[in-house]
């Protein structure tokens, strides 16, 4: 059995392509694990997913780059989000807002589940994330999470893959670099270049000795 790695692009995987040397494809096998470049957002996410996802893969491993609402994190660290919920699913009732649980339909925080006994994986801060439709770059909307979900960072993509790996009962793991802290938005403090380096670097790590 084989780890599938997710990616919302290819650019935050391009050092481990490159690595590799796979071939520039959105779906990647190789002998010990295989690619899929799902695009940005929770539907292109789960389209993917949906078409690729199965038993025959031991591990999902999702990874990419994100904003962190904790400023105490250095930007460029590999954090592990163990745990991430669909921040904007629900409804408005005036100036409160609905959870899909409140509602009745569904749940809105997923646990990214897994028996791994790694050290590569066991050093790696835990924390808990939102997924958005729309990243945060204001200070009201910023502050409005805070409240609610007291989260430590945001992508665009993970609930949507422990999601699926929860119907599918399949062990899954999401780890992300931070790029930018979640403040308004302010792309002159941004550091993606350093945080995709060290993704890779710890992704190229893990796939190699696991």
């Amino acid at each position: 059995m084989k780890i599938l790695l997710v990616a919302a692009t290819r650019a935050e995987i391009a050092l481990l392509i490159t690595h590799f040397g796979l071939p520039m494809q959105n779906f990647v096998r190789t002998k010990d694990f295989d690619v899929l470049i799902t695009g940005v957002g929770m539907t292109a996410t789960a389209y993917a997913l949906g078409k690729h996802l199965s038993g025959h893969y031991k591990l999902v491993l999702n990874l990419g780059i994100a904003g962190s609402f904790n400023q105490e994190i250095p930007l460029s660290t590999v954090v592990n989000v163990v745990s991430d919920e669909f921040a904007e699913l629900g409804a408005e009732n005036g100036d409160t807002f609905l959870s899909i649980d409140e509602l009745g339909f569904g749940k809105t925080k997923y646990i990214a589940r897994n028996n791994l006994l790694n050290n590569e994986v066991e050093k790696l801060p835990k924390v808990h994330g939102i997924t958005v439709n729309r990243v945060h770059g204001n200070q009201n909307s910023i502050a409005r999470m805070m409240e609610r979900f007291n989260p430590e960072v945001e992508s665009m993509e993970g609930a949507a893959v422990i999601y699926c790996c929860e119907n599918e009962a399949l062990p899954c793991l999401q780890i992300r670099s931070i790029s930018n802290y979640v403040e308004p938005r302010n792309k002159a403090n941004w550091q993606i270049g350093p945080a995709i380096k060290n993704l890779n670097e710890w992704a190229i790590g893990f796939l190699t000795n696991t």
